[in-house]
């Protein structure tokens, strides 16, 4: 430890991890500590770009709060999020895909009857959605419960605003006893991630853009099911091809249908245009 070197630093810390009793641990800040070494060495790391580095996660970390994840979408931008996700979410072929849960999903959303509109004053054209839960062998999975969250027309969460008078755009509700669903929202359209932080700066200096494509939120959890989070896209939206955070699947592409003024799914009248959306889920059951 005297003669700590670049050729023998990273062994030497590998090693002070030896007494490590958590076998898992070790194998993950060993693994980590090679990779950043090789890292270094690889890209010749100066010591301003490290300082500059260690700024920008500081930065992270003091505009990150209650309703805002700065870590997240810094994982998501790299496509950290994805990769964790589909490493661990391997399904069979007929099952939903998996894909990022995103920074704004809250727990204990409010709960709604099939058929309630859950827009609750979001902005945006009408949306009608419905479909149906079910196993890879196609029965219906009933009482699945269902978190469906989204963005209003400005491409904002209502967690992002401070003057609204509760949630918007965002519910959970049980499947049917056929495992289907059925619920009044808004039309889904593209909006930027969170771009005024230090993410964004990165962003803008490698020449990326922020932009989602437009999407709809989904978690569903039933008993004997292995939990799903996913989203269902517009097959429309132009930015499908450069989604901000990889998190696009090309199973989860859905045609929007819009409709004139005129009767909607539910029966009543529509004075404005209205869309519909029709997508189904299935599950995969716990071994």
């Amino acid at each position: 430890m005297r003669h700590i070197d670049e050729e023998t630093i990273t062994q030497a810390v590998v090693e002070s991890f030896s007494s490590c009793t958590n076998e898992r641990l070790r194998l993950v800040v060993t693994s980590l500590v090679q990779h950043l070494h090789a890292f270094a060495r690889d890209v010749r790391l100066t010591e301003e770009e490290w300082f500059s580095a260690i700024q920008f996660l500081t930065e992270a970390g003091h505009i990150t709060d209650d309703k805002r994840q700065e870590f997240i979408l810094l994982s998501d931008t790299l496509g950290l999020s994805m990769l964790v996700t589909a490493l661990n979410n391997r399904k069979p072929r007929a099952c939903t895909e998996t894909t990022v849960l995103g920074p704004f999903y809250i727990e204990d959303a409010p709960l709604y009857d099939n058929g309630a509109d859950i827009s609750q004053g979001a902005k945006g054209f009408p949306c009608w959605v419905k479909g149906q839960v079910r196993d890879i062998d196609g029965h219906p999975v009933a009482g699945a419960t269902m978190d469906i969250w989204q963005s209003d027309e400005d491409g904002f969460y209502d967690v992002q605003y401070t003057d609204i008078p509760g949630p918007q755009a965002r519910a959970r509700l049980q499947t049917l006893t056929n495992g289907h669903f059925h619920f009044r929202s808004v039309l889904a359209t593209a909006y930027p991630i969170p771009h005024d932080g230090p993410v964004g700066k990165m962003l803008e200096a490698t020449g990326r853009h922020p932009w989602r494509p437009a999407h709809l939120h989904f978690l569903i959890e039933a008993p004997g099911f292995e939990r799903l989070i996913t989203q269902v896209f517009r097959s429309d939206d132009q930015y499908l091809d450069s989604d901000a955070v990889f998190g696009v699947r090309q199973t989860l592409v859905a045609n929007w249908i819009q409709h004139p003024p005129g009767i909607a799914p539910d029966g009543t009248e529509c004075s404005t245009p209205f869309y519909s959306l029709d997508y189904d889920f299935v599950l995969h059951r716990t071994q």
